[in-house]
């Protein structure tokens, strides 16, 4: 199952070309067909109709490939490294979901894991419609999702003017200021969006997270005592949030 409600490839063949397309990058048109199976008519059919909706593009040379032009995309380059930071689509989902999922299970990250269970189980991703309640923002190295930022305002009227952000970056990526990088799109996004202050709640075992927001501008507001149990044994919540108002973060994670 998609965890994009959006991602409506209720055609069996079409979800085997678009599928092919994804795991391959850039691919032959001939060798795509003859790999699903379908007929060349056929395929040309379904390839149109992927084209049409956005889920694949043609290369200058006759290629396929899977569409990410899905938003403005940052270019940046850290010791040596090139990566980009741009909004998700609906190509990153498998990926996306990938890099939730192990720094969830590398780092006692509670809400990551509620992250990975929402793009599981729920149209999460692309719910930025006209309420923009919801968002995500990928770092990606040669197309492939290494780093997210997750944005969601309440729909609470008295709270909208607050968001909740998590922020998550593969292990061998987090020497490049990825983290900082994709931290400040999400309170860039915030802002825009009418949010005054931005906040933020981790285990007290999760140490290199909360060090990586106050190293950031972020500030402890409150410690709930024993709020999550880990391992049987009782762990105090420490809450963080910053204004959006204040200093742009520095960029050290």
């Amino acid at each position: 199952m998609s965890p994009f409600g959006s991602f409506d490839l209720d055609d069996d063949d079409r979800m085997s070309i678009y599928r092919y397309v994804e795991r391959h990058g850039t691919v032959d048109t001939s060798e795509a067909a003859e790999h699903v199976g379908i007929d060349p008519e056929t395929f040309r059919h379904h390839v149109s109709i992927l084209k049409r909706d956005g889920y694949v593009r043609e290369t200058d040379d006759g290629n396929l490939r899977v569409r990410l032009d899905c938003g403005e995309s940052e270019e940046h380059e850290t010791a040596g490294l090139h990566y980009e930071i741009r909004p998700a689509c609906k190509a990153d989902a498998t990926g996306l979901l990938g890099v939730v999922r192990e720094v969830a299970d590398q780092q006692e990250h509670l809400v990551a894991e509620s992250v990975a269970e929402q793009l599981e189980y729920e149209d999460a991703l692309f719910r930025n419609n006209a309420g923009k309640t919801r968002v995500f923002f990928v770092a990606t190295v040669e197309d492939e999702v290494v780093g997210w930022c997750q944005v969601e305002i309440p729909s609470l009227a008295k709270l909208s003017h607050t968001a909740e952000m998590t922020v998550g970056v593969l292990v061998e990526y987090r020497r490049y200021s990825i983290g900082s990088h994709l931290l400040q799109r999400g309170m860039e996004w915030a802002r825009a969006n009418g949010c005054r202050r931005v906040y933020n709640s981790l285990p007290e075992t999760n140490d290199l997270a909360v060090s990586f927001l106050q190293e950031n501008g972020w500030r402890i507001e409150a410690v709930r005592n024993g709020h999550f149990e880990i391992d049987g044994e009782p762990v105090d919540e420490i809450m963080l949030a910053a204004d959006l108002g204040g200093p742009e973060p520095v960029h050290s994670g």
